[in-house]
């Protein structure tokens, strides 16, 4: 059955002997006009997704007018998921351009993820199983984070605020059938990842992340200059002026440390930060963190229990296996894994590069600087 959300077309072909010519006349219809977005900063949170008219196709996660898409440069890690970015900002408002931290969004801005699994990772075309969107929004007294679960239609989410599980499958990049018991996180748990300074607070939007090419549907241009051209972005200079996070995966956009310290930046950092939830343990994986004994480098933990693995430093140069990092990285216990929260998976291709620079380094002569 057709998503009652999804276009028709129906062509109907007229064919004319006039001129040696045919013509053929096609219309195209709508199923169902897509109002405006509707998004109240003061009101509560919506039961259902559908109430907002973020999107005019969900299953196909086309937004809606004013609802624009992004993406960043090095993802953080979800247990192999796919990730759809948006961002909605009350008309005639923007948000204001910092060189090194996320951006400072107004009042009722919507940051938009929807998160699926596509059928076989190798080939979008293939399709894709839409699970959830979580919304965080900047009410007028700070940021809320909400989850919502989609039904197996894909045309309507509801608010779940005490998260919820899903098992998935899929085929993988060895062409191997995987499978996944997905964790959906309760409202409570955004804090983990998004507490900044005691405070709830976006993560991705910042320039470093997203300064990079998006294939719009009105043709491919730089995202930062995008967002400044239509008014959701002020005071920002031109992409050739703003820092970027190289692409962990891709070779061509840096070296393997900056695309290991990219890693590290959008998989760890938010909490390994000075203002993070793990500021306690001094440890910090900012990418613009070049101090050594601050980005672990033979540095003891503050807590040695048994998430150090009976190890002894976070970083030991030239020997992963040595390293508490890569102990938390490699491990799927919930009392040792890190990221506490965002995986119940390991990251196998992400962990094989941190671990890949870990043992080229040398214990005499590493700078984090190197490259930069």
């Amino acid at each position: 059955m057709m998503h009652p959300a999804s276009r028709r077309i129906v062509c109907r072909y007229t064919f004319a002997v006039a001129s040696a010519a045919a013509i053929c006349v096609c219309t195209l219809a709508m199923s169902q006009q897509v109002p405006p977005v509707s998004f109240d900063e003061n009101a509560p949170p919506a039961k259902f997704l559908s109430q907002h008219n973020f999107f005019k196709d969900a299953a196909r996660q086309v937004p809606n007018d004013g609802v624009v898409p992004y993406d960043l440069n090095s993802p953080l890690f979800s247990d192999y998921t796919t990730k759809h970015r948006f961002v909605y900002l009350p008309e005639g408002t923007s948000a204001q351009y910092h060189e090194d931290d996320v951006f400072d969004f107004p009042v009722g801005t919507v940051l938009i993820k929807t998160f699926g699994y596509l059928h076989d990772i190798r080939d979008a075309s293939k399709g894709e199983l839409i699970i959830e969107t979580r919304l965080l929004v900047h009410r007028p007294d700070g940021w809320e984070g909400l989850p919502y679960i989609w039904n197996e239609d894909v045309n309507e989410a509801t608010l779940k605020v005490a998260g919820g599980r899903i098992d998935v499958e899929w085929t993988h990049y060895d062409g191997e059938r995987r499978t996944n018991n997905y964790l959906i996180p309760n409202m409570n748990q955004c804090k983990s990842c998004h507490e900044q300074s005691g405070a709830l607070q976006p993560i991705g939007p910042k320039a470093r992340n997203i300064n990079k090419d998006y294939a719009y549907s009105h043709g491919t241009m730089n995202q930062i200059a995008h967002w400044a051209s239509i008014g959701y972005l002020s005071d920002a200079p031109g992409p050739e002026d703003a820092p970027r996070l190289p692409v962990w995966n891709s070779a061509a956009t840096g070296s393997l440390q900056q695309r290991a310290r990219a890693w590290l930046e959008i998989n760890c950092m938010h909490c390994h930060n000075p203002k993070g939830s793990g500021n306690s343990t001094g440890f910090d994986l900012s990418y613009d963190q070049h101090d050594l004994l601050k980005y672990g480098f033979m540095k003891p933990p503050v807590a040695a229990g048994r998430g150090s693995g009976s190890l002894h430093f976070d970083i030991v140069p030239g020997k992963p296996e040595e390293s508490i990092l890569m102990y938390r990285l490699e491990s799927v216990d919930p009392g040792v894994m890190m990221p506490e929260l965002s995986r119940r998976l390991i990251d196998e291709e992400g962990n094989a590069l941190v671990r890949e620079w870990i043992r080229s380094l040398h214990s005499e002569g590493v700078d984090l600087k190197d490259g930069d």
